[in-house]
Order: structure tokens, then sequence, then C-alpha cells
């Protein structure tokens, strides 16, 4: 968020600030039950929502923050599966599900789907869809030598 815009946003209605902080200390200091939480979450989304702060900016800078931090997994997920290829042990059933182990990384698919599921370090990516990359790397666990069956 914008620092410049919170900076003029304080100088701009700090009486309010501090009247709206009084008012809540004082409630929270008085009151003794669970009408001084509600008071004071009362007052504290008065006040976002004074500053002009809107739950779909809030939520928009979540989905950022979420969207980059994915697609910087998925990223790491590519490159240790390039990396670790060699080390990787494929297993297969019966049904030709299969499972691909690598000290960081498991993939888990199934016989004629176009997805496997991807965990980096024991955290689910979710579903991915099998690439160029991601079909090397199947084919390569497959082939060097540490295929289980």
């Amino acid at each position: 968020m914008n620092t410049q815009v919170w900076s003029d946003f304080l100088q701009q209605n700090w009486l309010i600030i501090v009247i709206a902080l009084i008012v809540l200390f004082v409630v929270l200091g008085l009151v003794k039950t669970m009408v001084k939480w509600a008071i004071a979450i009362i007052i504290v989304i008065a006040l976002v929502v004074y500053s002009g702060v809107s739950l779909e900016k809030i939520k928009d800078v979540v989905n950022d923050v979420t969207t980059e931090t994915v697609d910087t997994l998925k990223s790491e997920a590519m490159n240790l599966m390039m990396k670790e290829a060699k080390e990787a042990k494929y297993i297969a059933d019966a049904a030709g599900n299969f499972t691909i182990t690598t000290p960081n990384l498991e993939l888990k698919g199934e016989k004629g789907k176009d997805k496997v599921d991807v965990s980096l370090r024991g955290v689910s990516l979710g579903k991915w869809k099998i690439n160029d990359t991601v079909q090397s790397f199947i084919n390569e666990s497959k082939a060097n030598g540490n295929a289980a069956k």
C-alpha cells in the first residue's frame, strides 16, 4: 500500500483518530463484558471505512500476495523437478496410477489424466496440467533406474 496516502490521511484526520483512540481505550477500560469488544470492533471498522480503505482493496492485496506466493512456489518446484529428476523414484500400481518422489517433491497421477497432484516439501501445490517440464520429469524418473512396481 502507498505510504504517502496513509501519511496524508493521518495528517488530515489526526484529530478524529486521536478521539477514536481515546474512546476506544475508555470503552476497553470501563466496559467489562463482550460488549466492549463489539464496540471496539465497530470503532476500528469505522476508522477503516472512514480512511477509504475498502474491503475490496484489502481483498485485492491479499489476492496479489497469494498469487505471487503460489507463483514463486510453482517456479521453485519446476526448478527442483529439473535438478532432482535423477533422484526421482517412480512407483506405479496395477491400475496405472503413479507416485514420483524426490527429496523435496511428490507427484501423484492417474493413468490417462492430464493433471498431477504436486507437493513441495509436504505442502500441496494443487493439480498441475502436465506440461513439457512435468512430462520430461515423469519420463526421466521412469528411465533413471529407480522405478519400482
